[in-house]
């Protein structure tokens, strides 16, 4: 099972990047022998903003970048999201990512890590509202992470005891939706 961990902010000096790591490293602590992650970080994709000719629900892929992001989204398992709140709302990296294809996302179980002003709270709920809609899966895993400022001043972040519990119920989640 292929588990995506994408970073949905592009920003310098980002958090998402360092909560990812955190999230990889602990689902390596799980020694689940069917369970691979992988970071997908959308600053190295570099995906330019949608402006195809074709809407992605099409499958028209008529973009080089729209392909080779079709073809790589269409070989996870589950995709674990990573978004801060920006204005009430999440990144536009990752509503551009999303936006960007349409089959590939239907029906893969999706969880949702959120951080910011409300813990993240607003960011993930927009961020479902437009995965649904994308058919992708809401196991209602989710993890809102708290005091996130304060808590990566360094340069990594280390999930909590609670953190870490929520993650592992959330990556129990994924694998049963997968094997169901």
């Amino acid at each position: 099972m292929k588990i995506y961990i994408i970073v949905g902010s592009i920003r310098e000096g980002r958090v998402a990047i360092k909560v990812a790591d955190w999230i990889f490293k602990q689902i390596k602590t799980y020694h689940f022998s069917t369970v691979e992650a992988e970071i997908v970080d959308l600053k190295e994709w570099d995906l330019p903003m949608f402006a195809g000719a074709h809407p992605p629900l099409t499958g028209i892929y008529d973009q080089p970048k729209q392909q080779e992001w079709a073809d790589f989204i269409a070989l996870a398992d589950a995709i674990i999201f990573i978004s801060p709140e920006y204005n009430h709302g999440y990144s536009p990296a990752l509503k551009n990512a999303l936006d960007y294809l349409g089959k590939e996302w239907q029906g893969k179980p999706a969880a949702y890590v959120g951080y910011g002003a409300t813990n993240g709270s607003r960011s993930i709920d927009q961020i479902r509202q437009v995965g649904t809609q994308l058919g992708l899966v809401d196991t209602n895993a989710v993890i809102e992470i708290r005091d996130i400022f304060s808590r990566a001043m360094d340069y990594t972040f280390e999930g909590n005891e609670f953190d870490n519990k929520t993650l592992r119920g959330v990556v129990d989640k994924l694998i049963q939706y997968v094997s169901a």
